[in-house]
């Protein structure tokens, strides 16, 4: 017997097979998963394995997706609230017992401190769930402070903001994987992270057949990473030099007559300012600050320019650098010198089914994207999309004065391992008069809340993936169902998010999300045509669904929801189409070019050129592995059992002058902190280079995760500096982090 409603299909003795897409990283993997009742008559995943027939992923999936049963079961996961008491214990509560306490809290706090008091950080698992998505921005509302904070500012902001004063929206261009024939990767590791900013599943398999039919792929990393194990070119770059390189790339197309925009001629403005920026930054001048022969950058140059179809992918190494923002832009601008912007085989834009900012409004042209609206209190970064940067989170706790945040809500976040100079983060976190959290994990922040309240397992959302889908290598649409039902009393995420709104709002412990709902929907709703409303208003559904179907049905295809129940394997809706000049959301229907904020920065890139390299200098970079999703997968004993991950990559050259050896414990330290650390030894990395994971550090007090305290890792974050960050958006400096090692234990010199 098979439903289209609940896209399941069930056998004579109970055991059910259904259908979801994984909501764990951003490869959107279609899952095939089987449960069976157990002796009390409660389901359990007994198998999950790729889905075959899902258009997108044809049966592909990671170790990760086969532990979606797993999560769900671990006994660590909060399935009740959390207040703490008297005693100062977190201890089990009713949900009805923790919204009074939401309630009195606020309320105390709000009227002994005001709002501009209270900060939210938002997370990166709220990229991947529906109901986050949709609801978030009313909490953030409800809870009508401007001190908002996400996992965006470690991760991306660079990227959004260089492609938002370019293309006037936050529209991202992609690399067209599948039809190229040569890709360029600097700072990313796809075969690890399944993909960033940049949609699709099975990477291994997408990247072999481009070398498989004569295609090149050229890996930039100052690691040997699993990505460029596969490639036919491995360059060994200086850690934060990216920006240098891409530079004197462009410096080398403009000043060889290579650059050839074709059509995009038309569509550009500011090229000669642009090209005049980076005139000086010759291969010469950058090669001190990269490490790299300025003849094989010219060559690298010069095969980009010649390829029939090429596309240069940065990501999260080129983000997370201090001049993250410069990286970014210059990504994009070789693409466009190149011919290689929107065409296929190049860099391209996706059209998401459920829109997206460069599918609404007039096409061809917009507002253009606004920054440094404001700055923050202590240090006066910018303000971007929104947001302050998560690198001054601390200080704005911990420095006293005027606007000193007091109280902070998190929503599935783990800032303390996941934000630059963790300690002092965790020593503000500790002094704060209000926490409340929304976690399904007592972990190293949630530690601190004074109310946790837990959100379904992802077994039991349903799902659409709003984000990813616009960032996608192909248009697709796929929709999930929850596979299990919520437990007797559990609301749902949105739910949870939207009472908290009414909550911080003054409408009392015993509000209805509802409320909520319905004006999400009514404001949505305001702007659609008549009939369609009337079509959704027939279905009866509510929460995410019913938004998510508003959104599909005004989108660029018209589709509905009822249209991805009837397609449980998702809707392909095509290859990547040339969308310039639509796409565009710039005042002047132009692609940007010379954004006057990144050209100012070059002067800062420029410095850089005559700081001499001190050869016996180490910097850390960080380093993703295929089992982790940045801190939270960590429980799950499949995917850290074996040989521990969390070591530090050095070179055998490095290891010998300073006296470290393979397995031997590594004292490391930077300008904010100290910790110790195993070395594996590997010429794998760069001499003068070494590498950790994030993520790790499950050792503090008041943990409660049983599986990762017992592997607990070293936390990288520990090293990174928070006063370190991009100029133009605050974003966090993670890798080119100056360090010292010796052997622990060796008397200090």
């Amino acid at each position: 017997m098979t439903s289209a409603a609940d896209q399941t299909t069930t056998t004579h003795d109970g055991e059910r097979t259904a259908l979801r897409t994984c909501p764990l990283c951003e490869a959107t993997c279609g899952l095939e998963i089987t449960l069976r009742p157990d002796d009390a008559g409660t389901e359990r995943v007994v198998r999950i394995r790729g889905d075959r027939e899902d258009v997108f992923s044809k049966g592909f999936i990671c170790p990760k997706g086969t532990t979606l049963g797993r999560l769900h079961d671990d006994p660590d996961r909060l399935r009740t609230p959390l207040v703490r008491d008297a005693s100062g214990q977190l201890v089990e509560a009713t949900w009805g017992d923790a919204w009074r306490e939401v309630d009195a809290r606020l309320a105390r706090f709000v009227e002994q401190h005001g709002r501009e008091a209270l900060g939210i950080y938002l997370g990166n698992p709220n990229a991947h769930n529906l109901g986050s998505m949709l609801y978030n921005r009313h909490l953030v509302r409800g809870l009508g402070t401007r001190a908002v904070f996400s996992a965006s500012t470690v991760d991306q902001r660079p990227k959004e903001v260089s492609s938002g004063r370019m293309f006037g929206a936050v529209s991202i261009p992609v690399p067209d994987v599948d039809r190229t024939d040569m890709l360029v990767v600097l700072g990313a590791n796809p075969l690890a992270s399944n993909g960033s900013l940049a949609t699709a599943p099975d990477w291994p398999g997408r990247l072999r057949s481009l070398v498989e039919r004569g295609g090149e792929l050229v890996v930039i990393d100052p690691r040997r990473t699993e990505t460029a194990r596969e490639a036919t070119e491995w360059l060994a770059i200086r850690p934060g030099a990216d920006a240098h390189l891409l530079a004197a790339i462009a410096q080398v197309l403009a000043s060889e007559s290579l650059v050839d925009l074709g059509r995009l001629a038309e569509h550009v403005a500011g090229l000669d300012e642009a090209l005049a920026a980076v005139a000086d930054l010759t291969p010469e001048a950058v090669a001190p600050v990269t490490g790299l022969d300025p003849d094989v950058v010219r060559s690298l140059a010069r095969r980009l320019a010649a390829a029939p179809a090429a596309a240069v992918y940065g990501r999260m190494g080129t983000s997370t650098q201090a001049f993250g923002t410069v990286a970014s832009w210059l990504v994009d601008l070789v693409n466009v010198l190149t011919g290689n912007l929107d065409r296929p085989g190049g860099a391209m834009f996706a059209r998401p089914a459920a829109g997206s900012a460069n599918t609404r409004g007039e096409p061809g042209r917009g507002r253009g994207l606004a920054i440094h609206r404001r700055h923050s209190r202590v240090r006066q970064l910018p303000e971007t999309l929104g947001e302050l940067p998560v690198a001054v989170l601390a200080e704005e706790i911990d420095t006293p004065g005027e606007g000193q945040l007091r109280g902070l809500i998190t929503v599935a976040g783990n800032p303390v391992l996941s934000t630059p100079n963790s300690e002092r983060l965790d020593a503000a976190l500790a002094g704060l008069d209000l926490m409340i959290a929304v976690d399904i994990y007592l972990n190293e922040t949630t530690r601190h809340a004074d109310v946790v309240l837990p959100v379904p397992s992802a077994l039991q959302k349903s799902h659409y993936d709003v984000a990813l889908y616009g960032l996608a290598l192909r248009n697709v649409a796929n929709w999930s169902e929850p596979v299990l039902p919520l437990d007797p009393g559990q609301p749902d995420e949105w739910e949870v998010l939207a009472k908290l709104a009414l909550i911080a709002q003054g409408a009392g412990a015993d509000a209805d999300p509802a409320v909520v709902d319905d004006l999400a929907w009514s404001s949505m709703a305001s702007h659609a045509p008549d009939d369609v409303v009337a079509a959704i208003d027939a279905t009866g559904r509510r929460g995410p669904a019913r938004l998510l179907d508003l959104m599909l049905r005004t989108g660029p295809y018209g589709i509905s929801l009822d249209d991805l129940v009837a397609a449980p394997h998702g809707i392909d809706l095509g290859a990547l189409e040339p969308r310039i000049p639509e796409v565009l959301r710039t005042p002047s229907g132009r692609i940007e070019l010379a954004p006057e904020p990144i050209l100012e920065d070059l002067a800062r890139l420029r410095a850089t050129l005559d700081r001499a390299s001190d050869p016996e200098r180490m910097l850390l970079i960080g380093r993703r592995d295929l089992r982790s999703n940045n801190s939270w997968m960590h429980n799950v004993e499949v995917l850290v059992k074996g040989k521990p991950r969390c070591t530090l990559h050095v070179h055998p050259e490095d290891a010998r002058r300073l006296g470290l050896v393979d397995g031997g414990e590594v004292e490391v330290t930077s300008a904010v902190g100290k910790v110790t650390i195993p070395a594996e030894v590997t010429d794998d990395i760069r001499p003068g280079v070494v590498s950790a994971p994030h993520g790790w550090g499950h050792d503090l007090p008041g943990v409660r995760l049983g599986v990762a305290g017992g592997r607990p890792g070293t936390n990288s974050n520990v090293l990174t500096d928070d006063g370190a960050v991009d100029a133009v958006t605050g974003n966090a400096v993670l890798n080119g982090i100056p360090v010292e090692l010796a052997p622990a234990g060796a008397p200090a010199v």
